[in-house]
This record gives C-alpha cells, structure tokens and sequence, in this order.
C-alpha cells in the first residue's frame, strides 16, 4: 500500500532514527526483545443542542514509546520528545523499569513467534480526511440536521454532534519489523426529544447511523441514508409518545443488528477476551464464565451461532494492518456451530493455549501506555445457506417484539446475567409488525439467550455497528471496536416493563 495517503506531519517525524537510537540502545543493554512506538493521534468534536454549537473541541498527543524484554522481564517507558538522544534514554529507563521489577516477577514472558514485516504501510479504508474539512462546513452541515429535526411537530430539543480521530502509528522493532499505519474513524450522532409538559416526562430517538471507520463521506451520505433518518425520527417519536407500554412476559425476539451488536459485545466479546477468561484482567467489566478448561466443549448457544474475531473487516473500528506487537491481523473464529472454540489474544497469551501465532489483538490507546489485549470486531455471521430476509424472520412469529437501536444495558462481572433496553420497539402479531411498544427490556443468562437463537438472518441483513469508547485495564485504556451481525430471532425471552420495574 502507497505511504502517500499517510499524514505528512507523521512521515516529517524522524521516525528511522528514533527506531535505532532506541532499539540499539536498548540491545547494548542486554534486552532479547524491544520494540518502538511512535503515535499521533489527533481528535475532534463538535456538538449542537437546538441548533446552537455548545462546543468544538480539539485534541492531539504525540510520543514514543519503548518496550523491552531483559531476561524475562517486561520494561517500559514513554516520552513526548521525539528525537533519538531522548528515545536512546527512553530505552534506558524502559531497560531500567525491567531490571527494578526482575525480583518480584512471578514468571518470565514466553511471547509466540511472528513473520517479520518489513517497511509495511497500511491505511484504513476512507475517501475524505474529516481533517481536511473546515470546522465552519462541519458545524453548517450539523445545523442543518438540526434544524430539520427542531422544524418537525413535537421535537422539543436536539442534540446533534460528530467525533472524529486520526490515529498515526510507527512500530519497529529488534527482529526487523517496521511498519506505518494510519487509520480514521468517524461518530455523527443525532437525538430528537419531546417533552411531555403535563406529565412532567419525556421520549427520546436516536438515529441509528453506527461510529465508523470511514471519513468525512459518511456524513454525505456514504454508508448511510440521513435524509431518510431526519425524515422518520420525528415521525417515530410522535408515535412513541402515545404507544402503549408493554406487559412483561415470554415473547420471541427479533432483534435488529442496530441493538444485537451492544449484546454481543458485553456477552461474547468481552467474555472472550483470553485475559479476562484467565483472571489475569478484572478492571472496568470484569472476568469471565467462558474460560479456557471449557475451550471446545462449552455450549454457548444454538448451532446457529457463529461468531469470529476480525481485524480486518473493511470499516471496521478494530480494523488494523499490523496490531501494537507488531502481527499481521486476521479472522477466526470464537465460537462454531454454539460451541466455544478460540479467544481473542495477544503475542504473550497465545502460548498458554498451545498456539504458534497471536491473532493480533494487542493495542495501546496512547504512546504513553502499555499495549494489552484489546477486543476485535466480534461478530455473528448470518444465514450461509440463504439470504433470510428481516420480514422472513418477522413472519415466523406468532407473539413477539421486533426491538430496533441500543440504549442502555446491564451485565454482571462474569459477562453471564443481562438486561438489554433500545431505542425502538413493535409488536409482533401473527408474523406482522403492529405498531409500536416502549418500555421493553429484555433479560437473560448468556448461554440462555443463545441457546434460544433460532434462526439469523443472510448477508443483507448483517451490518457493522459498534462504539468509540470501550474500557478496559487500570489505568484505563480506550479502544474503539465495531461488531458486525445480521438480524437474529430468538425465543422465549423473559421481557420486562422498566417503568414497573422502576417503581
């Protein structure tokens, strides 16, 4: 891939005499292993509230940072000086770190072997650098949206906003590999809100439109319908205002990709993340019921079910050529036909499952952090025998609610009891939508939820959505990660009334 695409300010660093002031410096100190990060990570934010900016916020963090293996012994050290006499002494003091914590290491680091990769440029797939757009054109597009959705009967408020980051990532380390990466991703977001004055309550819609790996093109329609969207959000949320709420009970479920992918995530790609599964990792969500003694024979769900991790998915908010030590990325698979068969890892994880390669999951969200295991798109395939449309599915049952857009969820620290909210709600009669429903929550165990996965739906069902901000480790890091599937019934599954369970 051509490195002209690449930011001109990141190629300007002095990125090849970083690489070897650090690592020479770092192998005349005894280190087996060491690698060099360079990053530029710039981000940006704008948000309206009723059509008025409340905010532009603009962000950029730059640095190096070294890590070093010395006889066992993970170091590390950061700086936000780039040049090569201050990552020379990085070194030092990442060699140092090492030496200081050989005494009270417990084991010593066995890391899976990896190809080198020379000179290897990667970008991710966007037409328009938002970075290139002039903050004045972003805020003119955004008050238009606004004034669209404040213009329709009974939106009160609004709130319309996008986020955006461009991420610059140099590695090189003692084995050869050297690799320059960019990769841009996109959140235009917006809520319409009406207010109910006499009842002292109110509704909220939100589109449906998912943060993205694409560029400025998104918001113009590239990926996304908007027009549609500011045209039937008012029209939803009027409806929704008068609606009535649900009786809770057992009903078939299908869920629309737009709010299956916030249960994937908390049910299978968190649970699945090998660090967690071990204990190794507890902070922010907790471990995991899925771990390693149950690899091959744990029955996550219905032979229906079956889930990868992919880095490199186009679009993708975990998409990546070459993950933070330095591995190629890949596809493979988490769960087969319901049965738990691989976890997310990185270089240090992969052999205590016996593993010759890592599957390319580590990542840092800043120079001046450590790489850790992080999540890849975790996604559920669709139908492969047939293409299984929506309606289909709809059409296959007899009492139920079709549930659309993610709101709020809840999920202990094993990633095993739930409850899942949205954003939009129908009642299913006799295999037809009939009309809208609110105050829906759904509840379940996870291997219960997808036990009950009866029927997915086929490729033009199956859509990438995701979030910007997942956490993990202390101190915290933030990743970005999409989590593709199609849409999916489910039976007989416990609904509960949130305004009764509220009381």
């Amino acid at each position: 891939m051509s490195s002209d695409r690449i930011d001109p300010e990141f190629r300007a660093l002095p990125l090849a005499a970083l690489a070897d002031a650090a690592l020479s410096r770092a192998r005349e100190l005894g280190a087996e292993h060491a690698d060099l990060r360079v990053e530029r990570i710039v981000s940006q934010s704008v948000d309206l509230r009723d059509g008025s900016v409340t905010g532009v916020a603009d962000e950029a963090t730059v640095g190096l940072a070294v890590r070093v293996i010395v006889d066992g012994v993970w170091g590390f050290a950061s700086h936000v000086e780039l040049t090569p006499a201050r990552a020379a002494h990085t070194a030092e003091r990442a060699v140092a770190v090492a030496r200081t914590l050989a005494p009270v290491a417990v084991e010593r680091v066995e890391r899976a072997a990896e190809p080198v990769h020379a000179d290897a440029v990667w970008v991710s797939a966007y037409a328009v650098d938002p970075f290139t757009v002039p903050t004045k054109a972003k805020v003119e597009l955004l008050t238009e949206w606004s004034q669209r959705l404040l213009a329709a009967d009974g939106v009160d408020h609004t709130h319309v906003g996008v986020a955006q980051v461009r991420e610059n990532k140099f590695y090189a380390d003692l084995a050869g590999t050297s690799t320059i990466q960019q990769r841009v991703r996109v959140h235009p977001q917006f809520t319409a809100t009406a207010v109910d004055r006499a009842a002292g309550g109110f509704e909220t819609m939100r589109s449906l439109a998912a943060p993205a790996g694409r560029g400025w093109e998104y918001l113009t329609g590239d990926g996304f319908d908007w027009d549609a969207e500011l045209a039937v959000v008012p029209e939803l949320l009027a409806e929704k205002t008068k609606v009535p709420s649900v009786e809770a009970g057992a009903y078939d479920l299908v869920i629309d990709p737009t709010n299956l992918w916030l249960t994937i995530h908390e049910s299978v790609g968190h649970a699945t993340e090998y660090d967690r599964a071990i204990g190794y990792e507890a902070a922010y969500a907790g471990t995991s019921f899925a771990t390693p003694d149950q690899l091959g024979t744990l029955r996550y769900g219905s032979e229906h079910m079956h889930v990868t991790g992919d880095r490199t998915v186009p679009h993708g908010l975990a998409t990546i050529g070459f993950d933070d030590d330095g591995v190629a990325t890949t596809e493979w698979d988490l769960v087969r036909d319901g049965v738990l068969v691989g976890y997310q890892l990185d270089r240090t994880f992969a052999p205590r499952l016996g593993l010759d390669r890592s599957n390319g999951c580590a990542f840092a969200d800043s120079p001046h952090h450590v790489p850790i295991q992080r999540m890849a798109n975790v996604s559920l395939q669709p139908d492969p025998a047939r293409d299984t449309s929506t309606e289909e599915l709809i059409a296959g049952v007899e009492r139920g609610i079709y549930v659309v857009g993610d709101k709020s969820w809840s999920i202990d620290m094993q990633r095993y009891n739930f409850q899942f909210t949205g954003q939009r709600f129908y009642r299913i009669e006799d295999g037809r939508l009939a009309g809208q429903l609110r105050d829906v929550a759904y509840q379940a165990t996870t291997t219960d939820f997808w036990g009950s996965l009866d029927a997915v739906g086929g490729a033009s069902t199956w859509q990438l959505q995701g979030a910007m901000n997942c956490g993990k480790a202390q101190p915290g890091q933030i990743a970005a990660v999409s989590h593709g599937c199609p849409a999916a019934r489910f039976r007989g599954v416990r609904v509960l009334n949130t305004q009764e369970e509220g009381h």
